[in-house]
């Protein structure tokens, strides 16, 4: 370690899934070990050029660099950018006197496993998938230690690594709104109503298909506006450019004057709250009963680390990655798993007024929810990436 202080190399980013653990840990870190130099190694086309900045670290960038999934001529290209972006991964380590590197994933991470490889830097990874991508399978070869949100991966650790199940680390208004409910879930409940423009003494429904929104969950749960609003409040948030058909899907079903925006100005003028997106999703997790969403790692760690009983309904698309993301809470009893293809309004009509009629049942998958979450994944990674960085390691 450089002079007693701990200079630690975060690597990862892309999307918002590699950046909000990083950054995670970056501040755990830092009420740990406050004297830890802690800089971030990402590109400057992906979410970490901004976030990383604002979050108050410094951020070193390299070119993506993909690994070629097929012959072309990209994979002819590939050696020279690959040995020209792990030079520059070297300059890097050695003017930050890097004593360990802790990447989570995406282009930026693969050079700099590989480098400090090479150059005898202790490596810790975090792995947010169940299954991994393509440079932490790399960087597993080398890590000392792998933290994992889910068991069996699919990354092979060199003899020796320690591998352990961690969870995900919190974004922050996430990690404090598991502390604040673990005190008086009934006090955050009324404090995020009030400030959403909702009941506290109602029942609510929070479906969301993340920024770009989910057609099938507007649709099928739009067109059971009637069905749903006999049991709960909905807070219906569309993603981008497609508020309108849901507004007309449940002008439909329910009448117009049930619809209303999100806000205290809202409160009191109809039970289905439309917007295209929320940026203080923590406050409708406060007062949710029931999210009906898709099955991103994100999403359904942090909906178990909030203990919300969930109906996941995975993206149908590439290799099934987010059921198998959902599976595990789901097997737990936090939840229920549905296919894209099977959410129809005929089965919202079957099995959701049922379900939040039912509150003994919901009640019990948020407890199992509960269980399952993991809440302090970023202070685990960060102390192992600590002692990753001492003289004896």
């Amino acid at each position: 370690m450089n002079q007693g202080t701990p200079h630690i190399v975060l690597a990862g980013g892309g999307t918002a899934g590699h950046v909000n653990p990083l950054l995670a840990v970056a501040g755990a870190i830092r009420d740990i070990e406050p004297t830890a130099q802690v800089t971030v190694i990402g590109t400057a086309v992906g979410l970490e050029k901004d976030l990383v900045p604002e979050a108050g670290y410094e951020l070193d960038t390299i070119e993506k660099v993909p690994f070629p999934r097929r012959p072309n001529l990209y994979m002819l290209r590939f050696p020279a950018k690959w040995k020209r972006e792990t030079a520059k991964v070297r300059s890097i380590l050695e003017t930050r006197h890097a004593d360990v590197v802790a990447g989570f994933g995406g282009y930026a991470s693969a050079p700099v496993y590989a480098t400090a490889h090479k150059m005898g830097i202790p490596i810790a990874i975090h792995e947010q998938n169940a299954r991994a991508g393509m440079a932490n399978k790399l960087g597993a070869r080398w890590a000392d230690f792998i933290g994992t949100v889910y068991e069996g991966t699919g990354l092979k650790p060199r003899a020796g690594a320690d591998v352990e199940r961690v969870g995900l680390p919190l974004r922050p208004a996430i990690a404090s709104l598991t502390k604040r409910i673990g005190d008086d879930r009934a006090a955050v409940r009324r404090e995020s109503a009030a400030q959403l423009g909702v009941n506290p003494n109602r029942p609510l429904v929070l479906v969301t298909g993340g920024s770009l929104g989910a057609q099938s969950l507007n649709r099928a749960i739009a067109s059971s506006a009637a069905d749903l609003l006999a049991h709960a409040q909905i807070i219906h948030l569309t993603g981008r450019g497609k508020i309108s058909e849901v507004r007309e899907l449940v002008t439909a079903s329910a009448g117009a004057d049930v619809l209303t925006g999100i806000g205290p100005e809202s409160a009191g003028q109809g039970d289905y709250h439309t917007a295209e997106y929320l940026e203080r999703i923590d406050l409708a997790f406060a007062c949710a009963d029931l999210v009906i969403c898709r099955a991103g790692a994100g999403s359904v760690s942090e909906l178990a680390a909030l203990g919300l009983p969930a109906i996941y309904v995975p993206l149908p698309i590439g290799n099934g990655e987010q059921r198998f993301n959902a599976e595990p809470v789901v097997n737990a009893g936090g939840g229920l798993l549905v296919a894209d293809k099977d959410l129809t309004p005929q089965w919202v009509h079957e099995h959701v007024p049922d379900l939040l009629a039912d509150h003994e049942r919901l009640a019990e998958f948020g407890r199992k929810a509960w269980e399952y979450g993991i809440r302090n994944a970023a202070e685990i990674m960060a102390r192992h990436v600590l002692q990753l960085a001492e003289p004896s390691k």
